[in-house]
């Protein structure tokens, strides 16, 4: 192509080339974006009603890797430990919580075995699952669990991981005592003072609970009942539940126009005014929870909730707990959904939302960095799974 006359120089370049170059950049950020897609789906399918995820053996077993990876790793870790001496000041994770030191902090090395037993249950062939059997053992048996107990028992310890830690420890017993399976057997039956000690502590500080926390991290009151009730039914403990369910109508019943604006904080890995509705679709009626529920959230402000975050640096131990909030809000839009009734129009915005949310999140689960690595995995297998 000869130049045209009386054309200013790089006429050509910015005329052929440089468009060229911008369409080329254009379509490669779009295939990526479908890679990522499809990397994703991998992991997980849509039922074909699209109200529920179905996780595959290939996204178990990429899953399942990183508990493995970290459930022995004992630093870098956060021990949270209130010392009273040198001589527990001195002490290492390892000997302070030798069941669960590892995955940077007691709730995520918790979490991940209760990860690690779910995915054994549904996936018994799993590729890691004699690796998980083995790491289990190790960690999982009488005298760790001894250990356990006797760190609950100081004198500053009673509150200690309330009630997040708690929340995540009676998950973990939950999904063991439905399990016919001969090591999960043997797993539950270590567990179990130390999963009464952690009933008895929640029986004890429900009647001083004046005011619960709403935040959207660790101390969420809300998030902790929702498991906690889940472990009560399962264990058919009529007393805990119903202690429970009065509790938790006792500060959220009247609640009205959560100011889900507000959300999200720039830490959260939970939506307050979500792990609120997750809990009362539990305690109410269907008919009841759905009068709640309008008055609570707004289709306005729930269109809100739907908006994904942005996580602008997943090597920051903090603003990567938003991909976190992505697989809880995830989880918690299915089982509010689910709870509405039949051809409800927010219905089909929470379900898809939780599709959205869970599908943009999962790619980053295994990225490389152990700020996401050591927890995330278990959010999404719990927004995949239940």
């Amino acid at each position: 192509m000869r130049k045209r006359q009386n054309q200013p120089a790089g006429w050509f370049f910015y005329t052929y080339i440089y468009p060229m170059k911008k369409m080329t950049v254009v379509c490669f950020f779009m295939l990526l974006a479908a890679g990522v897609r499809l990397h994703a789906q991998n992991y997980f399918h849509v039922n074909k009603d699209s109200t529920g995820f179905v996780l595959t053996a290939d996204g178990a077993s990429l899953l399942a890797s990183l508990p493995l990876k970290c459930i022995d790793q004992e630093y870098p870790n956060k021990t949270s430990h209130t010392s009273l001496s040198d001589s527990d000041h001195l002490l290492t994770p390892k000997q302070l919580h030798p069941a669960f030191y590892g995955c940077f902090d007691w709730h995520s090395c918790v979490h991940g075995h209760w990860m690690l037993v779910r995915l054994l249950k549904l996936f018994p062939t799993l590729p890691e699952a004699a690796a998980i059997r083995k790491a289990i053992h190790q960690t999982i048996n009488a005298q760790n669990i001894a250990t356990e107990v006797k760190y609950f028992d100081g004198p500053v310890s009673k509150t200690w991981e309330r009630t997040y830690g708690w929340a995540w420890l009676l998950k973990l017993d939950e999904e063991l005592l439905n399990w016919n399976d001969a090591d999960g057997k043997q797993w539950h039956t270590a567990l179990q003072p130390l999963t009464q000690k952690i009933v008895d502590f929640w029986v004890a500080y429900m009647p001083k609970q004046t005011y619960p926390n709403r935040t959207g991290v660790h101390p969420n009151t809300a998030f902790g009942l929702v498991f906690a009730l889940d472990y009560a039914r399962t264990a058919k403990n009529k007393s805990f539940e119903n202690s429970i369910v009065a509790h938790a109508k006792k500060l959220f019943l009247k609640d009205k126009e959560a100011p889900t604006r507000w959300e999200p904080d720039g830490s959260d890995f939970l939506s307050p005014s979500l792990e609120e509705a997750d809990l009362m679709r539990r305690v109410l009626a269907p008919a009841e929870f759905n009068r709640w529920f309008s008055a609570f959230i707004s289709h306005k402000d729930l269109q809100h909730l739907t908006q994904l975050p942005h996580v602008s640096d997943r090597t920051d131990y903090q603003i990567v707990h938003l991909d976190g909030l992505c697989f809880s809000r995830s989880w918690a839009m299915k089982g509010i959904a689910g709870a509405l009734p039949a051809g409800d129009k927010r219905k089909r915005l929470l379900f898809k939302s939780a599709i959205e949310h869970l599908s943009t999140a999962l790619p980053h689960v295994a990225g490389g960095n152990y700020g996401g690595e050591h927890w995330l995995a278990s959010f999404a297998v719990y927004a995949l799974a239940n």
